[in-house]
């Protein structure tokens, strides 16, 4: 009896915890915000070298179905679409032809193999591959 009551106990508690761990990427808490970058997955050079004077930002335009922000340094728009948790963003269209260093290829190389999308628990916006977060991002009071 007691392996049960455990057995249910961590499921329960398995089942709840998942409920909660992301909100619905369709609402408006997403589009018409902007997002500030505070973390990028498989970079060999630290967040704070890669951005050293300003952190790349998106926002996301429902009715235009475009993404548009700055990618450290030079502006880049793309064309976006949202299905559930899915999302498919567009190659990059015209930015301005800046170098300012390793940052924006890397945050660009990474905008191509985003798939899927979330907001958690503390409203951080999680651009992800499958369900691994590469890219997350903090909504930027305006």
């Amino acid at each position: 009896m007691k392996k049960n009551y455990i057995l249910i106990s961590t499921f329960l508690v398995l089942v709840i915890g998942s409920c909660t761990t992301s909100k619905n990427t369709n609402s408006n808490d997403l589009y018409d915000s902007l997002w500030e970058l505070e973390y990028i997955s498989g970079t060999r050079i630290a967040f704070n070298g890669l951005y050293p004077e300003r952190k790349p930002v998106i926002s996301f335009n429902k009715a235009k179905g475009k993404i548009t922000g700055n990618n450290s340094c030079n502006g880049y728009t793309a064309d976006f679409t949202i299905k559930g948790d899915n999302i498919d963003i567009g190659e990059p269209g015209p930015t301005t032809m800046m170098y300012c260093g390793d940052g924006e290829q890397q945050f660009l190389n990474m905008m191509e193999k985003i798939n899927s999308i979330s907001i958690d628990k503390e409203s951080k916006l999680n651009l992800m591959i499958g369900e691994i977060p590469m890219m997350r991002f903090r909504k930027v009071t305006q």
